[in-house]
């Protein structure tokens, strides 16, 4: 299974709505008046002008969540230390994997010879998984417990010998500052290639409903000087122009 994101809710009306949050700071009227006021080439005029001011806090008011699959543990471990979002991934505690999906590094599947080298590790991942999935379920079984019960708590220790490579499924949802800082850090050419893919599959999914608010979201070289000093890719024109079009 390759990657798969899906945007499968956000706020209505995302830009009004950060529009009149921020308006109202500087308002002497009430919400209702605000509302009236603003038609959609005012919401984009004020949108803009937010945005150009570097003021932030009012597109915290904004959500978006996405559903994805066909990542690896290996992603989700980075993905979580983007904390101010909420996760739900699929279990591999209630979850007996008969059959684990993995994800195959494109470096390593353009090699064939450390293809076939990954393909054994996970085959016999997979077959120690179930060996010792089983031997623990008669252990727990001949101790009285029911065969439901003891199945789940076998796979609980046998999920231990599965690689990061391990397929998993995950929806996360993030308000649209949180969103901002993720695209800065993961759509930049240094982070690691499947966040960095999921990242720009993301993007372009906001970019389609929220297009003002996210006009200038992804790396940092975009809007400035790239700021990884040394360790720049040192590929900025081309990133600019990419994610002009995204």
């Amino acid at each position: 299974m390759g990657l798969k994101v899906k945007l499968i809710e956000y706020t209505p009306n995302p830009e009004k709505v950060i529009a009149s949050a921020a308006k109202l700071c500087y308002s002497a009227v009430g919400i209702d008046e605000i509302l009236d006021g603003l038609d959609e080439d005012k919401t984009e005029t004020f949108l803009n002008r937010l945005m150009s001011y570097g003021h932030a806090s009012p597109i915290e008011h904004v959500s978006f969540t996405f559903a994805v699959e066909g990542v690896s543990r290996s992603l989700t471990h980075q993905l979580v230390r983007h904390r101010i979002a909420s996760y739900s991934q699929q279990s591999q505690r209630y979850v007996k994997l008969n059959q684990f999906e993995y994800v195959i590094p494109p470096e390593i599947e353009d090699n064939e010879k450390a293809k076939k080298i990954f393909v054994k590790s996970m085959r016999e991942s997979q077959s120690a998984y179930d060996e010792i999935a089983e031997i623990l379920k008669e252990k727990y079984i001949k101790s009285g417990m029911k065969k439901q019960v003891a199945e789940k708590k076998a796979i609980e220790d046998a999920r231990y010998v599965f690689p990061n490579a391990c397929e998993t499924k995950i929806v996360l949802t993030m308000n649209a500052r949180s969103l901002v800082n993720f695209f800065e850090h993961r759509c930049c050419n240094r982070a690691q290639w499947e966040i960095h893919a999921l990242a720009d599959n993301m993007l372009s999914q906001v970019r389609m409903v929220a297009p003002i608010l996210f006009k200038n979201a992804g790396p940092k070289c975009i809007k400035e000087n790239c700021p990884e000093g040394s360790m720049t890719c040192g590929e900025c024109t081309r990133v600019r122009e990419k994610y002009s079009k995204i």
